[in-house]
């Protein structure tokens, strides 16, 4: 009979229809757990990597710079170092000029300490450099205070403290500021002599030798534009020994400033902490530029010396 002929078709079509979507429902789960078992292994891979990087990146830290290219610190800011000296080839520089020997440097490279000039002295050494500065102060982003030759930062341009403010300088500097100066001064030189195995009485004080202040301002002349990459010895011929005491902290004080070694292999940093003496052999063996300073203030003192008597300079004083 039709209508049963209808219903027993409809019956038989039922269950085919059914077996299709099981056997659909079971393909795909078959390709879920294909999947995921190839999966697996690709993701515990990829955690092992992930875990690998995460430890090396943390193992590594202490050489990874954060700015302008530095890929190794060679003293942080938050730690206090007692003595660290890396030796670098010297350059031919130094055949170019006459040789001084028990001076001129054989052994090449650079140092730093904590240990020689304190924290509390730093601080009163900048008191000082603030004293000078207060009286003028570049119109762009750097400042300098030479005590030796008197040349102070004012504008664009430069006057001569002694002469252009005369007897009223007394009223500015005191003499125990200008035997702090020369006292941390002798202190300095007697650390690079030892560092590089020479006698301190072998060695002058040469200028420039000058107090800095740095900050943000955009530069309005050449001399606002410390950036850029020198070497000590082809600047200004007489340095064979150049030094950095900073007066001021890295990250706390200031952000950017920091003074990098331009290595062939890598950028090296000295991270700028207060009391803290920064000192190099002067020659291409130590090519080096300083950051722009990003916010904050930076002070420091560049002392610099030479082998060469005919270039020595006298201690500042007020007398």
């Amino acid at each position: 009979m039709p209508p049963q002929r209808r219903s027993g078709a409809r019956a038989a079509a039922e269950p085919s229809g059914l077996l299709r979507e099981k056997r659909s429902v079971s393909v795909k789960k078959s390709k879920v757990r294909l999947e995921s078992q190839s999966l697996w292994p690709k993701t515990v891979l990829l955690l092992l990597l992930l875990t690998c990087m995460v430890l090396a990146g943390f193992l590594s830290w202490p050489y990874m710079g954060r700015e302008d290219g530095v890929t190794q610190v060679l003293a942080h800011s938050h730690e206090t170092v007692q003595e660290r000296f890396f030796k670098v080839p010297c350059s031919e520089d130094y055949d170019n000029h006459k040789r001084f020997p028990g001076c001129t440097p054989r052994v090449c490279g650079r140092g730093v300490t904590d240990m020689i000039i304190s924290r509390e002295e730093a601080k009163k050494i900048q008191r000082v450099a603030e004293k000078g500065l207060s009286l003028g102060g570049s119109e762009g982003g750097a400042s300098i205070l030479d005590l030796h030759s008197g040349a102070l930062s004012m504008g664009k341009h430069f006057v001569n403290i002694y002469r252009y403010f005369g007897d009223t300088i007394k009223d500015i500097f005191s003499e125990e500021d200008f035997q702090l100066y020369r006292d941390i001064r002798q202190r300095v030189q007697q650390e690079i002599a030892k560092t590089f195995g020479i006698s301190s009485s072998s060695m002058y004080l040469t200028k420039p030798t000058f107090f800095s202040r740095m900050n943000s301002t955009e530069a309005k002349t050449t001399h606002d534009e410390y950036w850029h990459p020198h070497v000590d010895k082809v600047t200004y011929g007489s340095f064979d020994y150049t030094s950095l005491l900073y007066l001021s902290d890295y990250t706390t004080d200031f952000g950017g400033g920091q003074f990098v070694f331009m290595d062939e292999d890598a950028n090296k940093t000295i991270e700028p902490r207060a009391g803290r003496v920064s000192f190099f052999t002067s020659g291409s063996e130590n090519l080096h530029r300083v950051e722009k300073v990003r916010w904050g203030t930076r002070y420091a003192i560049t002392i610099s010396f030479t082998c060469n008597p005919d270039h020595g300079i006298e201690d500042p004083s007020l007398t």
